[in-house]
């Protein structure tokens, strides 16, 4: 893809509703004309309020780099992975440093997290799936037998261990949530889940408060999966069982700060593993665009740099 073709396709998903003539974000005028840098470099100026803007301002790709090209690449890869793509993998591909990899990548996680803010599940007449699985907080156990110790305990635990609690609906979204224990999460499963929602569960004693507040049914997995009436949490089990694929075999480890947005592409990917890469590599592009810069991952590293140069000092 040429740099004309690339800024084309940019312009195209960003400004669709104007046929990807540009829209200045900064007062909204569509009177804007090319105003390109002796370098070559497409800028916009708005005629209203004078100022410049590129095709990546105000969005996640703001304060780029790299050239449009690579963005559309890293884009492409990303989805085109079932389970997800780690950072070094994606480095590679690239040919940029894993740095750069890990920040595009947690990027396009936000992009992804922002169909689900503010989304509910549910409603008259539908059937949500909820259950609960914990990441993180692994231990390695003792050589001698003698000395390990049952991690069951809490005493024993090192506090890192995390709840991801899903609400999948029968055929619809999919919404998940990291907490510290399964008892945790019932305010926000009753604030994202609609009124007339019927949860079915597992025989886990953390959703029996769920009961007064919506009809649900049970299933003890100790004796079957599912029952002939339909009810079976098979839904959330199979979201969950891509996720461990995705961390054991791509990432091999993720910090209990960032599992939520891997909760959250896991859940992206589960809801649109039917569709096509393309229609994939659109609908990502347009989040990520649609998407203000990133506050957590914009200069990221540079952060880091000072928190540990003034760590030192």
């Amino acid at each position: 893809m040429t740099d004309k073709d690339a800024e084309t396709l940019f312009a195209s998903l960003r400004w669709a509703e104007t046929g990807g003539k540009p829209v200045c974000p900064h007062c909204g005028c569509p009177t804007c004309y090319e105003a390109r840098r002796p370098s070559g470099a497409l800028r916009f100026r708005c005629k209203a309020c004078r100022k410049d803007f590129s095709l990546t301002s105000g969005t996640l790709f703001a304060f780029h780099k790299l050239p449009l090209q690579t963005y559309l690449a890293a884009v492409a890869i990303f989805s085109n992975e079932v389970k997800g793509k780690s950072a070094l993998a994606l480095s590679r591909d690239l040919d940029v440093q894993y740095k750069t990899a890990f920040v595009l990548a947690h990027k396009l996680r936000e992009a992804m997290a922002t169909e689900m803010k503010g989304m509910r599940v549910g409603g008259d007449g539908e059937v949500v799936e909820v259950d609960g699985a914990y990441f993180g907080g692994y231990i390695k156990p003792a050589n001698h037998k003698e000395n390990r110790r049952d991690r069951r305990l809490v005493r024993n635990q090192n506090g890192k261990r995390q709840v991801v609690v899903v609400m999948r609906e029968r055929g619809g979204r999919t919404l998940p949530a990291v907490f510290k224990s399964e008892g945790a999460a019932l305010g926000f499963i009753a604030s994202r889940v609609g009124k007339g929602t019927l949860i079915q569960a597992d025989e886990a004693s953390s959703w029996n408060d769920l009961q007064g507040r919506f009809a649900m049914e049970r299933i003890d997995h100790g004796h079957l999966y599912s029952t002939q009436t339909g009810t079976y949490t098979n839904g959330a089990e199979e979201f969950f069982s891509r996720m461990r694929r995705a961390e054991i075999g791509h990432h091999h480890h993720i910090a209990g700060v960032y599992l939520t947005r891997y909760a959250q592409e896991a859940a992206w990917r589960e809801d649109y593993r039917r569709g096509s890469n393309g229609a994939l590599v659109r609908s990502m592009v347009g989040l990520a665009l649609g998407t203000p810069p990133s506050v957590d991952f914009c200069g990221y590293w540079q952060r880091s740099a000072k928190s540990a140069k003034s760590a030192v000092l």
